[in-house]
């Protein structure tokens, strides 16, 4: 699959530019799911919104934007705060869901044709505020996307050991073995 080699060779190059130090900030990188995200991004078009994780790399590139000003961003150390009109990120687990809401809410008053889709790790799925964003948008039938990525890990822990089982059966969730580490832990040590 050609979307495929794309991501995974983007990645490749980023994790290459941190090997020789050429990234002076935290990197999360990707890897594994770039199968799920080409099916999920079949519905995505033109002027809808993503707001998404400090591991946003490959909804930028699916989203149809730049490679280059993503590479840019990630030079200058802004690999978890990846910015552009429309697109946003946050480090914060779950933090972004509550601004995700409120612009689908917007969107919904001003009968946009255009929808919010809402990226999540399995860790920032088990938590309060991201179960209260899920309900009030189902509840208020807003045109927004919860997508929960399942690696299984809440940062190095087991998802199951830490969390139980999940509650978050509302939003889509797909499950995928990821290629790399979180920060700080196997090859990529960033202290």
């Amino acid at each position: 699959m050609r979307e495929k080699k794309r991501l995974v060779k983007f990645e490749k190059e980023i994790a290459g530019l941190y090997e020789k130090a050429l990234i002076r900030a935290p990197i999360h990188l990707a890897g594994g799911n770039e199968v799920k995200l080409a099916k999920l991004f079949r519905e995505y078009e033109t002027g809808d919104w993503i707001f998404t994780t400090h591991r946003s790399h490959y909804h930028w590139l699916m989203s149809g934007r730049c490679p280059d000003k993503l590479k840019n961003q990630i030079v200058k150390g802004h690999s978890m705060h990846i910015y552009e009109e429309k697109f946003f990120t946050s480090a914060i687990v779950g933090g972004h869901a509550p601004i995700a809401l409120g612009v689908a809410m917007a969107l919904k008053r001003k009968k946009s044709p255009n929808r919010v889709w809402c990226f999540m790790g399995d860790m920032a799925g088990e938590t309060g505020i991201v179960h209260e964003c899920i309900k009030y948008a189902k509840g208020h039938d807003l045109p927004i996307r919860f997508i929960i990525e399942d690696d299984g890990y809440s940062v190095r822990a087991l998802t199951k050991e830490t969390w139980g089982s999940s509650n978050a059966k509302v939003a889509k969730r797909y499950k995928y073995k990821r290629s790399y580490p979180h920060a700080g832990s196997g090859k990529y040590v960033m202290f």
